[in-house]
């Protein structure tokens, strides 16, 4: 018998025995105002957050922050007319030089300022990740407490999604925080009472 087998015959010897899964693996957040809890996770990293009342309002207030910028691109309907960069494009790297992308998202967790969005809202799964700044909108009444709910929600989803939270930053580097370091150098969410 090889050294290799014998280790793998150790191995298969000192199996543990199978351990039931808990029959709760859900924790309440006791949060008295989800919005206020989400504001402060996300300003947390860097992360602004305006609340504006409905789709003209949003309007009115990208075009007050980001009237000078070029190269933007929306999935906002209400924002297509005010988008310089079209998205119909079929090969991805075409989208590597959008200043600003404004993109709808579906909610946001509380507990940690993540943001769910999906192939649902997004027609090129890079944007989030090329785009030099990134700006979020999600409906207001869309909050959840964690991230057990969140995967509650998503308990259906089908394709692809994943969850953003705050501006890209590292810190693995003499321990030197780097904001923007592999993906969208700030992050702006909006949310929207009436969308």
């Amino acid at each position: 018998m090889s050294a290799r087998e014998k280790i793998l015959q150790q191995i298969r010897l000192n199996k543990p025995e199978e351990t039931e899964l808990p029959k709760n693996i859900d924790f309440d957040s006791h949060y008295e105002d989800r919005e206020a809890k989400f504001i402060e996770s996300l300003s947390a990293i860097y992360t602004e957050v305006i609340v504006v009342p409905d789709l003209g309002a949003l309007r009115t207030k990208v075009e007050e922050l980001y009237g000078g910028v070029v190269n933007k691109a929306s999935t906002i309907p209400a924002l297509a007319d005010w988008a310089d960069f079209s998205l119909q494009v079929t090969d991805p790297h075409d989208l590597e030089t959008i200043e600003l992308a404004i993109l709808e998202a579906e909610f946001g967790v509380a507990e940690n300022g993540a943001i769910w969005i999906s192939d649902n809202h997004l027609p090129h799964r890079v944007l989030p990740f090329i785009t030099q700044n990134l700006a979020f909108v999600i409906p207001r009444n869309s909050i959840v407490s964690n991230m057990h709910e969140a995967y509650k929600v998503l308990k259906d989803t089908t394709g692809w999604g994943c969850f953003i939270s705050g501006p890209s930053k590292t810190a693995d580097i003499e321990q030197s925080l780097v904001i923007g370091a592999h993906g969208a150098r700030s992050l702006v969410v909006f949310l929207v009472d009436h969308a």
